[in-house]
């Protein structure tokens, strides 16, 4: 497949909303004009890629009306692509189609060209606030994944962890009054990174995972 296997697709897509439709006009691969309307310009690749965008919002100082394409292909990687150039593609302002060439060809408009208004989540702002401010110190290094990550929950953790180590009685009551941690229940009874073993109702010890870890994680990891 090539580009110039795109463009019959295309043409014949808008020339049925009326359009008249020309290609590699002052570099832009198709233009699609309709009366005295604003030009309509579409860009062309066989992926969707960085160099499409560019191409896209170059083509935005000419036209406020500007489509990518490229084609549609199977599988659920492709699937997620055409979300995620949705998501990219809304929020430049571009319009999206996506062609199928076989067993008939077939165009379709997943997003029209204009800006629309991002509404920012209040609730995801405040969780990472929140995180941003309870992290102690920059434990982490950009990049890296996993329960490897340093999290606010994970200090907290390892703080009631060393404190029962120490000698300090493993009850919640106790240690939100002696460490500060209000959810000091929560984390002993979820035992998410299974540091912990409830001894009897209310009163909780370390496992031997739990001191196993501690002893091997690294003191950058937190600051007291």
């Amino acid at each position: 497949m090539d580009e110039i296997d795109l463009y019959k697709p295309i043409k014949t897509y808008f020339e049925r909303h009326g359009y008249v439709v020309k290609s590699e006009i002052k570099n832009c691969d198709v233009v699609a004009i309709k009366g005295d309307e604003t030009p309509i310009i579409i860009e062309m690749k066989l992926n969707f890629s960085l160099a499409l965008l560019m191409q896209g919002i170059d083509r935005q100082l000419i036209s406020e009306f500007v489509y990518l394409a490229f084609p549609v292909k199977k599988g659920k990687y492709h699937q997620k692509l055409v979300k995620d150039a949705i998501k990219i593609c809304r929020r430049l302002g571009l319009g999206l189609l996506t062609i199928r060439l076989t067993p008939t060809e077939f165009v379709r408009v997943h997003c029209e060209p204009g800006l629309v208004k991002v509404n920012k989540s209040k609730e995801r702002s405040k969780v990472l606030l929140d995180e941003f401010n309870k992290v102690l110190g920059d434990p982490n290094v950009g990049g890296q994944v996993g329960k490897s990550i340093m999290t606010a929950y994970r200090q907290d953790a390892i703080c009631i962890a060393k404190a029962i180590i120490s000698g300090e009685e493993g009850k919640p009551s106790v240690l939100v009054n002696s460490l500060g941690i209000l959810n000091s229940g929560s984390i002993l009874n979820k035992n998410y990174y299974g540091w912990f073993y409830k001894i009897k109702y209310g009163l909780y010890g370390v496992t031997t995972k739990g001191k196993y870890e501690l002893n091997n994680l690294n003191v950058n990891k937190l600051k007291d």
